[in-house]
């Protein structure tokens, strides 16, 4: 190993450390924080995320990765992967000005705490121009990108989320569903069957200890992580120190259980790692979208699955007292597969949720390509909502202001929930032929097999692998809308 590619190794690890810093500042930004301290907070995560920039960006980290470039044969493979990660890494960052860096910061943190208060007011035009900032940073951002990267401006966004794949391929996947799910969903609500209502009083600190419970069963350690609150839920923090939140409503269990759910998925995601690459590029999650793919996995094909409910029933009976017919398992899992034109992401059901993030795909480009403006997203919002879904949100708080992802510039992100659900089909198909007994494991709460089999055949290879390629050894053929498809047609039309 060169002297330089060891010099290379530990500038990457204090940059790992900058980021956990940050992560952690990020969640207690969500959970913890007064009110007051935002200016000051978006200083310090400012400040923090240009001490990382001009250290990857800097001349001698560019010489230091053209000297181990020469000497790449005397590297092992894990150490080849790593160094075209941290090329990668290089050539993204040195496309961005330093003051552009610090300044999306800012304006990021500043539009996520407005977003906060216009939210619940359902008020865009409180939000309108904090967001406008954001857009165009994001718009000089994408610029500058493509340029370095010889992408379109929405790809090189894209492309920092879910490295390899852009629109041209999102199209192809994405496309086919928006013309099938509309028809399918028409024919499933026409002969679902109406579940009973789940009456009851939830209290969120009973519903926070269930949570617990079953995340403990899925393999989740809190000797390395923990659970709280949060408006939004999401999973933080570094793999050593996981912060993971659920928003709970107490009328209503289902919601913040499946919040629950959802995170733990990310978080086994994360502590399943290498500990050895932790600190390396190479170590890092190989994609957003293989990340939303174990999130949904565990959500979707495992938690509103009827063996999971057979085993969720009694524990439901003990911890809140509940029982009779409507907490039967056919009712569980009738409530849990339940289908409807909802206005809301987070709560949509597997039919209806793909048509979710193909409106905010089609309306992010848009709005990256100049093609909208920020004034008007509600609008564009509501007449795509009315198209694919067949409803129109009554007010903004149901309609473009639900996400946190715009105020927070995340643009390109969305993509990757929908790629996410057809991966995570995809991987639990092959998860069935490996472990034949598996639906018979979840019914008695036993899931040490599968998530061996994804810590082995996912989490282990980290980033050493392209996408394209990890998905090719775990379920042998490409990514495609098959495997989804099949699922959601066995599940919602038989």
């Amino acid at each position: 190993m060169s002297e330089a590619y060891r010099a290379l190794e530990a500038r990457f690890a204090r940059m790992s450390h900058i980021g956990g810093a940050l992560s952690i500042l990020q969640w207690d930004h969500q959970v913890m924080m007064p009110p007051g301290g935002s200016p000051v907070r978006a200083e310090q995560m400012a400040t923090l995320r240009q001490i990382a920039h001009e250290l990857l960006t800097s001349a001698e980290t560019g010489e230091l990765l053209e000297q181990a470039g020469q000497e790449n044969g005397q590297l092992e493979p894990w150490q080849a992967a790593n160094l075209r990660e941290m090329r990668r890494s290089h050539r993204r960052a040195t496309a961005m000005p330093t003051d552009l860096v610090a300044a999306l910061v800012r304006a990021t943190t500043a539009a996520e705490m407005i977003w906060r208060e216009a939210r619940p007011r359902s008020d865009f035009a409180m939000l309108r121009p904090a967001l406008e900032e954001v857009v165009r940073l994001t718009r000089e951002e994408a610029a500058a990108k493509a340029e370095a990267l010889g992408r379109a401006p929405y790809d090189a966004l894209l492309d920092g989320y879910e490295p390899g794949i852009g629109t041209a391929a999102i199209d192809v996947l994405f496309e086919p569903l928006a013309a099938f799910l509309p028809d399918f969903l028409e024919q499933v609500l026409a002969h679902q069957v109406e579940p009973l209502p789940l009456e009851g009083h939830f209290p969120a600190a009973q519903q926070k200890v269930l949570g617990e419970r079953l995340m403990r069963a899925l393999g989740f350690d809190f000797a390395n992580g923990r659970l709280d609150e949060s408006l939004h839920p999401f999973c933080g923090g570094v793999p050593d120190d996981i912060r993971m939140t659920a928003r709970y409503d107490e009328a209503d269990a289902a919601t913040g259980l499946m919040a629950v759910l959802h995170e733990t998925g990310h978080a086994l995601y994360n502590a399943g790692l290498p500990k050895e690459w932790r600190h390396q590029p190479v170590g890092k999650p190989r994609s957003f979208a293989l990340h939303e793919s174990q999130s949904l996995l565990v959500e979707m094909q495992i938690c509103r699955s009827r063996p999971f409910l057979a085993y969720l029933a009694p524990l439901l009976a003990e911890s809140f007292g509940v029982g009779g017919a409507a907490y039967s398992v056919d009712n569980l899992y009738r409530q849990a597969i339940r289908v409807e034109r909802g206005l809301i992401r987070v709560d949509a059901d597997e039919v209806t949720y793909p048509l979710h993030i193909v409106l905010r795909y089609r309306l992010e480009k848009a709005l990256l390509a100049g093609e909208l403006e920020v004034a008007d997203l509600p609008a564009a919002w509501n007449e795509g909502m009315c198209e694919l879904l067949g409803i129109v949100p009554p007010d903004d708080r149901r309609g473009v202001l639900q996400d946190i992802h715009w105020p927070r510039g995340a643009f390109g992100y969305f993509p990757c929930y929908l790629v996410g659900a057809l991966l995570a089909a995809q991987l639990f198909d092959a998860a069935i032929v490996a472990i034949p007994r598996l639906w018979q494991s979840i019914r008695r709460g036993d899931f040490g097999e599968l998530t061996d089999w994804l810590r082995k055949n996912v989490h282990a290879y980290a980033s050493s692998l392209e996408t394209t390629e990890l998905i090719r050894r775990a379920t042998g053929p490409p990514l495609s809308i098959n495997a989804f498809l099949d699922h959601i047609r066995t599940r919602y039309a038989n």
